[in-house]
């Protein structure tokens, strides 16, 4: 299984250094109908689950912090069942597996009941599983795009010409991730749709966070939707596999995961759908949610695939929270897998820190790294943090997870949450990287809340996770690193081969910050 978190890393680096050949080229889209997402009424379950609460609320919206794997699946799946008018689902990655094939079957599910469903997929992913995907299509009240598709839809070699030819538009890709139930609730944070962000997997399982939500911050969700949903990088997947879909495909398709969900009816997810009603919970209040008038619902222009000069108007969401961060008058508490500040923004980190804050960044250890590229990149900065008063954490790897991370990805990684908290008020949880990749290359978003309660739940985490069982503390002693934990201090990178620093040290060297 492809557990990779950052494939446009892993392989437009290598495509951009072999030579073009002859491939399929992308036509531009024709012009299609605007669609937009149903709005509310009140008469679907989730309607009459969640009317009440907005009414008693007004102007605010309400946010529950889904830290668990098997809430966050659970609330997915619920969800959907509960729908009636619609799910619209926008990721970045979608594995065929145990959990990803459990949200497919219960699409299916719901657009057979007469749910409208709409799949907004990036192709990086997407592409490997374009045949599936093409034969859901098939589905009369299923749709699926895909966001800036690469124009061949099999082989290898194809792949890497259509690369080649075209690296700077396949380079840019959409990392953003939503999931919305009748326009009345919503989850939106840093989780893809598979084993490994959902607590189900054997060997590797990411800590990860998203916001689950009610009340018009869902409409923003939607209008974000519908936004990339109509921009002219999104594709019909008809378009690019019109063979694949058909509805022979899609019976196909349907005895396949039927006998999936029937093989896995004995699962811990499976009994967990079966015994935690997680929506009907949260409408009756027994699970807490902040309710806050003052947020923001950030994303990206769909349209920041296609610029030539950076355009701060377009890269929406690092012009919203960067300045935030910089603002922070007492703390900043930073969750960042991929953290890779560059001079300008380690430059506003330390003089944050300088003026008073105290600033705690938690990122991957190169043990914990799947990518030792990006680990190359944030390396550069560590000493100038650490002498200007930054704190850093690095995350140790999760019991399982592989230790023989390459250039330019592996399956081992440990740390997938994007979430940074600002003195006792502010959280924002999204798909955004502190790094030049979230900044200027993917479309990324994210939900900015002022939230006392909140930021203390999310602090909670950060002093859990930075805890000397489960993360080395970085210092700077005598112009040299150390690394401490509950074990003790070394000065070498801990738990790592000399293979591994090696790959590291080159990627340094090489200073391919812009596309970390």
């Amino acid at each position: 299984m492809n557990r990779k978190r950052r494939p446009s890393l892993n392989c437009m680096l290598a495509l951009a250094l072999l030579a073009s050949g002859g491939c399929a080229q992308l036509q531009p889209r024709a012009e299609l109908p605007m669609e937009l997402a149903t709005p509310t009424a009140s008469s679907t379950p989730l309607d009459q689950a969640f009317e009440r609460a907005e009414a008693g609320h007004p102007g605010e919206s309400a946010f529950r912090l889904l830290i668990e794997g098997t809430e966050a699946f659970v609330a997915r799946m619920q969800s959907a069942r509960m729908a009636v008018r619609s799910v619209d689902v926008q990721t970045y990655i979608w594995h065929a597996d145990l959990t990803g094939r459990f949200l497919a079957y219960q699409l299916l599910e719901s657009a057979d009941r007469g749910v409208r469903v709409r799949l907004l997929l990036d192709d990086m992913d997407a592409r490997a599983k374009s045949a599936h995907f093409a034969a859901v299509s098939a589905h009369p009240n299923i749709e699926v795009r895909v966001f800036n598709p690469f124009a061949s839809r099999k082989g290898t070699l194809n792949l890497v010409s259509e690369g080649a030819r075209n690296f700077k538009r396949i380079n840019r890709r959409m990392h953003n991730k939503t999931w919305i139930a009748d326009n009345r609730f919503a989850i939106v944070g840093g989780r893809n749709l598979g084993d490994e962000y959902f607590g189900a997997s054997d060997d590797v399982n990411f800590v990860d966070l998203d916001f689950g939500m009610i009340g018009p911050v869902v409409r923003d969700a939607s209008a974000s939707f519908d936004r990339y949903w109509n921009s002219p990088f999104a594709y019909p997947i008809e378009l690019l596999d019109a063979s694949a879909a058909d509805a022979g495909a899609l019976s196909k398709l349907r005895k396949s995961l039927a006998a999936h969900a029937s093989a896995s009816k004995d699962s811990h997810y499976a009994r967990a759908l079966r015994e935690d009603p997680a929506i009907q919970r949260l409408a009756s209040g027994e699970l807490p949610m902040q309710w806050s008038g003052n947020y923001r619902f950030v994303a990206d222009d769909p349209l920041k695939i296609s610029m030539e000069k950076r355009d701060a108007h377009r890269a929406a969401v690092s012009a919203v929270i960067l300045p935030a961060m910089r603002d922070a008058k007492s703390a900043l508490d930073v969750i960042s897998p991929y953290f890779v500040p560059g001079d300008k923004g380690s430059t506003g980190l330390v003089n944050t820190a300088r003026a008073g804050s105290e600033v705690r960044i938690l990122t991957n250890s190169l043990a914990a790294n799947d990518v030792a590229a990006v680990h190359g990149g944030y390396s550069r900065y560590r000493k100038k943090l650490l002498k200007g008063g930054v704190q850093l954490w690095e995350l140790k790897p999760l019991a399982g997870v592989a230790k023989d991370s390459s250039m330019f990805g592996s399956s081992g990684a440990s740390l997938h949450t994007k979430a940074f908290s600002i003195d006792q008020k502010t959280l924002f949880v999204g798909s955004y990287n502190l790094d030049p990749r979230s900044t200027w290359l993917n479309c990324e978003q994210g939900v900015l809340v002022d939230s006392p309660a909140l930021v203390t739940q999310f602090r909670a985490i950060f002093e859990a996770q930075t805890a000397g069982s489960h993360a080395w503390r970085v210092t700077r002693e005598a112009g040299e690193l150390r690394w401490a934990d509950d074990q003790g201090v070394t000065s070498k990178e801990p738990q790592t081969s000399f293979g591994q620093r090696m790959q590291a040290w080159f990627a340094r060297v090489l200073r391919i910050d812009a596309q970390l």
